[in-house]
């Protein structure tokens, strides 16, 4: 059986724009002709199926946690073309998240997907360290400014001392306008390239009234050209489009 590859959009800091990169992402990597599954390991506040406009599932990775469902039971194939596992809204299921149990259940799902991407949640708390530890390979999502890339770096740290590959940064909502930090001085402290800069975007807020993947709903706009720009970057793959 294949291997999955599995990738974690992760950053210490919340509202940075890691829900909307890892669905994204996935949704790239399909465009590619990959097959992916994006699993919602926010497992205190999740937003994947509220993105996607399904926030209820009648399965969840809460119930994969707990035993009462195989891995593959609750995965469910969105129409943008990409699986998803979701987590459940609930309060209750909240507070009774099994994390210790997130690598078993990836390891139930490798093999049955190209890709498994992880959408980690924001902090540096056990839900949040349990999403590192279940990924072989690791975007770090941050914002251009200077609180945002110093949480980047927390985060860096911590996937190092637990031996993860971190592929690149991802930044996030890029506005010259906004007195954004320099590239090279992001690159410089967190000592990482930098492979995708999705820009501040309309079309993003669209895709999630919308709610699909801006890659979907508008698939020549600046933040979906990058998104794509991203997924051919971690296949090899020579893309250009025009926005």
């Amino acid at each position: 059986m294949a291997i999955s590859r599995v990738i974690g959009c992760i950053s210490a800091k919340g509202g940075v724009g890691k829900t909307t990169s890892a669905i994204n992402l996935s949704a790239a990597l399909n465009v590619f002709g990959k097959d992916v599954t994006l699993v919602d390991a926010n497992l205190t506040a999740p937003n994947v199926g509220i993105y996607l406009g399904v926030p209820i599932s009648p399965f969840t990775l809460h119930d994969v946690l707990r035993g009462k469902k195989d891995a593959r039971e609750a995965v469910f194939q969105h129409k943008s073309g990409f699986k998803v596992l979701p987590a459940s809204i609930s309060i209750k299921d909240a507070k009774k998240a099994y994390t210790t149990k997130l690598e078993s259940v990836l390891r139930d799902l490798d093999g049955h997907s190209d890709f498994i991407v992880i959408d980690g949640s924001p902090g540096l708390t056990k839900d949040a360290l349990s999403a590192i530890k279940a990924c072989s390979e690791i975007i770090i999502i941050t914002n251009p400014e200077m609180p945002a890339v110093t949480d980047a770096l927390k985060t860096l740290k911590i996937c190092k001392e637990l031996k993860k590959e971190v592929l690149c940064v991802l930044v996030t909502k890029t506005n010259v306008k906004n007195m954004d930090m320099p590239f090279k001085d992001i690159e410089g402290i967190l000592e990482v390239p930098i492979l995708g800069i999705i820009p501040e975007d309309r079309a993003v807020k669209f895709a999630v009234a919308h709610k699909e993947p801006v890659v979907h709903s508008h698939p020549k706009s600046a933040a979906a050209v990058q998104y794509k720009k991203l997924a051919a970057e971690l296949l090899n793959l020579k893309y250009s489009e025009k926005i």
